[in-house]
Order: C-alpha cells, then structure tokens, then sequence
C-alpha cells in the first residue's frame, strides 16, 4: 500500500508502478467505487462502447420477437375475418 497526497482540486497521482501494472495513460477512464468503508479505483476498457455492445441482449432478438408476434396476430384476424 502507498499514501499519496490529494491536490486542492481534489487530484490524486497513480504511483506510476500501478500506472504501468495496469495500462493506465493520460486519458484513460477508471470507475470509482464507494464500497461505504473504502474507495476503490477499477480500470475501465479503453473502448467503453465496444465493451458495452451485447450488455442488454437477450436471447431473442426483440425485432425477430416482434414479427413473430405481428404473424400470430395476423393470421388471428385472418381466420376473424374469413
């Protein structure tokens, strides 16, 4: 563990061993966690949308869903129809 100082605007340096050990470079992004007793710094990807592609799909494609739904819907007012 090392102590490093906050600046007044309120900036902190990365001991550059830390730096190096994970990637970090000037414009790099990191989360920062409160974990309610302690702070904690993770590096993020470098790409954060590429990264974030694919989070939220499902299974299904919802598209596909949909027209599957718009079919049965269809041949119900179809058959209504007839």
């Amino acid at each position: 563990m090392q102590i490093v100082k906050i600046s007044s605007k309120g900036q902190l340096v990365i001991p550059s061993q830390m730096r190096e050990e994970y990637g970090l470079k000037p414009g790099s992004f990191v989360y920062v966690n409160d974990t309610g007793s302690a702070i904690s710094l993770t590096p993020a990807p470098a790409n954060l949308i590429k990264a974030a592609c694919g989070f939220l799909k499902g299974k299904d494609d919802l598209a596909k869903e949909l027209i599957k739904e718009r079919r049965k819907e269809y041949k119900h007012e179809k058959k209504k129809n007839s």
